[in-house]
């Protein structure tokens, strides 16, 4: 930070955690100034990151400059925006013209992007001001955030533990108080599994209903941008924003879906509720199981109907995925191979070189085992609001967890330490279907846990009601990492 900036930053801890809807609140009524609640995220970055490693870009001088032109907004009452001054962390994955944008990896070391993210475009538009760019692993190939660029990620609850991934960045920026919100993007779970690891709430909107265009390729059906943030409420701030079609996207949708503003939908009563606790076919850690089902009988205390499932699936789902992922990572990236391979995340290397191997008809084959999984799923929702599960199988992994780990186990059993250990990438595979992940709890080491709450497809207004009603039977907001 420069002189100038430590001379101006001043601590403030309870604007570290403030949620969007209240600082607009109060930027509203005056009580509270753009440029405090920039200076104080700022301050909590330089407090924080060494300890964790969750930043990449700093836009310190230009942020409080547009955190001013914010405030007179304010104070002229003219032309307010939807987020106007509200910090903004963004994925340093996600393109932001003329800002580097690597993907974690060497290859792209300081190379600036000429375009931006359609949906950070639309953040931006609305008045929310970029102060970070957040980390990620190479090519957010997977569930939890160390790159050969940037290093490893940590959980600012528990700094042995990973923040997850890809996302994790991110994660941590919310958490931590380093932002008030953030974005990410989700092709396994690469919002929930760190929202679930961080404590905050996280969201994979209906396939379509923000624009990606985050690959060369339009066509591609698992990856979803969205919302990271402290609250529900602040998650409908942003959708509301992000959400539309967009010219450059073919696959945004058409409808203009807009999450109703806070009232009187926040009840339980009624809500039908399908659980199922391990997707039939994961090993879930106690302190996970415990914290779920707490959850659910919380649900049922409030009013809500349980029915607890069998979906019929099997590791075969975990199959499509990852022959999914090989191929489109073997698809973006294998032509960097001859002459980067030996800078590279060695894993990444691997999945690149397993995903060339695989035959047109082995990537085909995974589209009937989405469908497959949709007929076993389709009755369960058409009796049912929602379809609840833990977000991931345990609280979180090791801060060095390595992908090919062969000693990976949950239960004293072996599990495959890439990522089936996250209940979240079977709705990557059936995209259409939105997903939050909401704090149900801590794990014995201190690291949150994630509650998983699945909508039926392209029904976002409706999930974000249960999630509403969930949050407050499960309040969060007094929860904070010591960091």
């Amino acid at each position: 930070m420069s002189t100038l900036l430590k001379s101006e930053v001043v601590s403030n801890p309870e604007l570290h955690y403030i949620t969007a809807d209240d600082a607009i609140r109060r930027f509203r009524d005056g009580s509270l100034s753009p440029v405090d609640l920039m200076k104080a995220v700022i301050e909590r970055c330089e407090t924080v990151n060494p300890s964790v490693n969750a930043i990449t870009n700093r836009f310190y001088e230009k942020a409080l400059a547009q955190a001013a032109d914010a405030a007179e907004r304010y104070r002229s009452g003219a032309n307010v925006r939807p987020l106007e001054g509200i910090p903004l962390a963004v994925k340093e994955l996600h393109p932001m013209k003329g800002v580097t944008t690597s993907w974690g990896s060497k290859i792209f070391e300081g190379v600036p992007a000429d375009r931006t993210l359609p949906a950070v475009q639309r953040l931006l538009d609305a008045g929310a001001i970029v102060h970070i760019r957040t980390t990620t692993p190479e090519f957010a190939h997977c569930g939890h955030c160390h790159s050969p660029l940037y290093g490893v990620t940590r959980n600012p609850w528990n700094r042995e533990f990973s923040s997850g991934g890809s996302s994790g960045g991110a994660g941590v920026t919310v958490a931590a108080g380093m932002t008030t919100i953030a974005e990410g993007d989700d092709g396994g779970g690469s919002i929930r599994m760190p929202s679930s690891m961080n404590g905050i709430v996280g969201f994979k909107p209906s396939f379509g209903r923000v624009p990606g265009f985050l690959l060369d390729t339009m066509f591609e059906s698992i990856i979803h941008i969205g919302p990271m943030t402290r609250s529900v409420d602040d998650a409908a701030l942003m959708l509301n924003v992000m959400s539309g079609q967009h010219p450059e996207d073919i696959t945004s949708l058409r409808d203009e879906v807009k999450i109703p503003a806070p009232g009187a939908e926040r009840s339980m009563k009624g809500v039908r509720v399908a659980f199922s606790p391990d997707l039939g076919y994961f090993e879930i850690d106690p302190d996970v199981a415990r914290n779920t089902r707490t959850a659910v009988e919380k649900m049922a205390d409030a009013g809500a109907i349980i029915e607890e499932v069998e979906l019929g699936w099997t590791e075969i789902v975990y199959d499509a995925w990852v022959t999914h992922w090989e191929g489109l990572l073997a698809t973006l990236a294998h032509h960097h191979i001859p002459e980067w391979q030996y800078k590279m995340d060695p894993f990444v290397r691997k999945l690149i070189q397993k995903g060339l191997g695989h035959s047109a008809v082995r990537v085909k084959r995974t589209e009937m085992v989405r469908t497959n999984m949709w007929k076993h799923l389709s009755p369960i929702l058409a009796r049912n609001d929602v379809l609840v599960t833990p977000t991931l199988a345990i609280p979180a992994i090791k801060a060095e967890h390595q992908n090919g780990d062969p000693n990976f186990t949950i239960n004293g059993k072996r599990v495959d330490a890439f990522l089936n250990w996250a209940l979240t990438y079977p709705f990557n595979l059936l995209s259409q279907c939105p997903a939050f992940s909401l704090p149900s709890g801590f794990g014995g080491a201190g690291v949150p846990t994630g509650l998983q709450i699945v909508g039926r497809p392209f029904d976002d207004v409706s999930l974000f009601s249960v999630a509403r009603a969930f949050e407050t039977i499960a309040p969060w907001s007094s929860f904070h990492p010591e960091v």
